[in-house]
């Protein structure tokens, strides 16, 4: 994984303010490339074990098929109401199908401890609720930029 900023070094994350950041936050925003070219936006929540985002995607919905033709993604996870608090991580790469699609709940040992974690953080749950409507996709970014404009004030 590649870190991408250049300008505002100052403010970017350090590896364990990144983390608990993502472990933390529930949502993010999703860019997809269509197959006609056109970028396409969305939101889901997600999960991270340190080194992978995983998205648990409807396999019927746009995201999906843009996915499935071209696995370049980029996402944002992003806080904060006023200029001050405003902090947030943009990761990108190529996704990684993991699992059936749709999952229905088959023995997967690779989902095992992502299934775990995303369903506590996200459902309150011991066990990952399948519907057999969702799948995995793992993105190990490529590149990962960071900001927490709540460190402007501590450099003044």
């Amino acid at each position: 994984m590649t870190v991408t900023q250049r300008r505002g070094r100052r403010i970017m994350m350090t590896r364990e303010e990144l983390d608990a950041f993502l472990a933390e936050q529930r949502t993010c925003r999703v860019a997809t490339v269509s197959a006609d070219g056109t970028p396409h936006a969305s939101t889901l929540w997600f999960a991270w074990d340190g080194t992978s985002l995983w998205l648990y995607s409807i396999t019927r919905s746009k995201r999906w098929a843009d996915l499935r033709t071209d696995q370049r993604i980029a996402v944002v996870v992003d806080a904060g109401e006023d200029y001050g608090e405003l902090r947030g991580v943009e990761l990108a790469g190529r996704v990684e199908f993991v699992g059936e699609a749709p999952r229905v709940g088959d023995p997967c040992p690779e989902l095992d401890a992502i299934e775990e974690l995303f369903a506590a953080k996200n459902f309150g749950m011991d066990q990952m609720p399948h519907d057999g409507r969702h799948a995995w996709v793992r993105l190990t970014p490529e590149t990962i930029a960071s900001w927490d404009f709540r460190k402007l004030t501590e450099l003044r």
